[in-house]
């Protein structure tokens, strides 16, 4: 009989049972990716992570992703809620002010800062790719239909609907009102007419936003479907904020500030599990030079899995 140890967390969220839920397993030697992926399906959590032993130079550990239904080569809360229990198991030497990890991903090595304080982590802030700006998608009817909105919902927007990666493509799609952002809902999806538009541009994920929080200090109210992926909704996707400050910056949808542009993104509320994104984007000369996303995490379940 094997045994494997995992965490749960919840990631970008201070308080448990808000933010996105990630299972860890933190000794994850011996497992092989089937057994992975059977154990990312348990779960049944939008994201699992399995840390192993490093094998490219410079990372501390690997980490592979998986969903319920696909192993993933990039995912941002999986990235930061690992990065958190393995500070919080004593596998890492932490210091303050801030102590860097690197993490072997599917899309290469990625760092992350650990920001400490009192000698615990109070915040984990991973830098992603560079951004690469792909596909626009012009004929919006599919689009539209899928997400039950008439086309002027997005059009009237006067920003492009377009895939950005920095680590996984994703589909960036304006919503012009936060009252027709927050009246989707993932259970009526037309999921054949969505699916039709991921396809004409490539993408599994749809992320949807409007330039008019709940929250004052907030920047983009944000929600994210991805059911090709088998996650209906997703409460806290740090990856796709990470493109999402990237698309901003680039089309100067927000004010650009010299060096890094800072935006507060929020998430999950329509979910009851209300999420804060933390995005930096660093440019010079109208070129982006870096991507950050952070957030908290906070821990609520620890177990054993046996099979």
């Amino acid at each position: 009989m094997k045994e494997y140890r995992f965490v749960q967390v919840d990631v970008f969220t201070d308080t448990p049972f808000g933010g996105n839920p990630l299972a860890v397993f933190p000794e994850a030697e011996g497992l092989t990716s089937k057994e992975m992926q059977q154990l990312a399906r348990e779960m049944n959590l939008s994201e699992t992570t399995f840390v192993l032993p490093p094998e490219e130079p410079g990372a501390d550990f690997k980490v592979r992703i998986f969903t319920p239904t696909r192993e993933l080569p990039f995912a941002g809360h999986p990235v930061v809620g690992t990065h958190w229990v393995l500070a919080h198991l004593g596998r890492v030497a932490i210091q303050e002010p801030t102590t860097e990890v690197r993490f072997e991903l599917g899309v290469g090595v990625l760092p992350a800062d650990l920001e400490v304080v009192g000698g615990q982590v109070e915040r984990v802030v991973m830098t992603q790719d560079r951004p690469a700006f792909h596909a626009v998608l012009e004929d919006v009817t599919d689009l539209a239909a899928g997400l039950g909105l008439p086309p002027e919902a997005i059009q009237e927007v006067g920003l492009p609907v377009q895939v950005v990666s920095t680590g996984v493509p994703q589909m960036m799609v304006p919503i012009r009102s936060l009252g027709e952002v927050q009246g989707l809902d993932a259970g009526r999806l037309n999921i054949p007419a969505l699916n039709e538009a991921c396809r004409a541009v490539d993408t599994d994920c749809v992320l949807v936003f409007a330039l008019e929080p709940e929250r004052p200090e907030a920047t983009v109210h944000v929600r994210m479907f991805a059911p090709l992926l088998g996650v209906p909704e997703d409460p806290a996707t740090g990856s796709a904020n990470g493109a999402l400050g990237a698309y901003l910056v680039h089309h100067r949808a927000v004010a650009v500030t010299e060096e890094t542009t800072h935006i507060l993104s929020e998430q999950g509320a329509e979910l009851g599990r209300p999420s804060t994104l933390y995005v930096e984007v660093d440019s010079s000369n109208d070129e982006i030079t870096a991507v950050r996303v952070g957030g908290e995490v906070v821990a609520v379940a620890e177990g054993t899995v046996r099979f």
